[in-house]
């Protein structure tokens, strides 16, 4: 599972990440810290840099738009930082997928069909 790879990626590399636990308890306790600044403070680039948190509560959009009025902002202070071109706050997911469903390429049949007619 990649997403699970990457977590624990990055639950290795971080700073406070111990060479050994002393405990099971102690591994949960750091796992608890872990998972609360992973899900709450840590932005992803993968979600337009923002937390799981703020996604799945729906925030994020109202971020996002905050971000943009800082950027049309900055933008119309100093174009030339931007060579001349506006940013954008990165985008917002719309789904997120580990087996995405397959996408059928052929068009569902409009003619119903009976099993009982041959």
């Amino acid at each position: 599972n990649p997403y699970s790879e990457a977590q624990f990626k990055t639950l290795k590399y971080r700073p406070d990440f111990p060479e050994r636990f002393g405990s099971i308890e102690d591994a949960r306790a750091h796992c608890q810290q872990f998972f609360h600044w992973y899900n709450h403070e840590h932005r992803h680039s993968g979600i337009g840099l923002m937390t799981p948190a703020a996604v799945h509560d729906g925030t994020a959009a109202a971020m996002r738009a905050q971000r943009a009025l800082a950027l049309d902002a900055a933008f119309a202070a100093h174009p030339i930082r931007f060579k001349g071109i506006a940013p954008k706050p990165p985008e917002l997911p719309t789904a997120a997928w580990i087996n995405p469903p397959k996408k059928d390429a052929t068009p569902p049949s409009t003619t119903p069909t009976c099993s009982l007619i041959s």
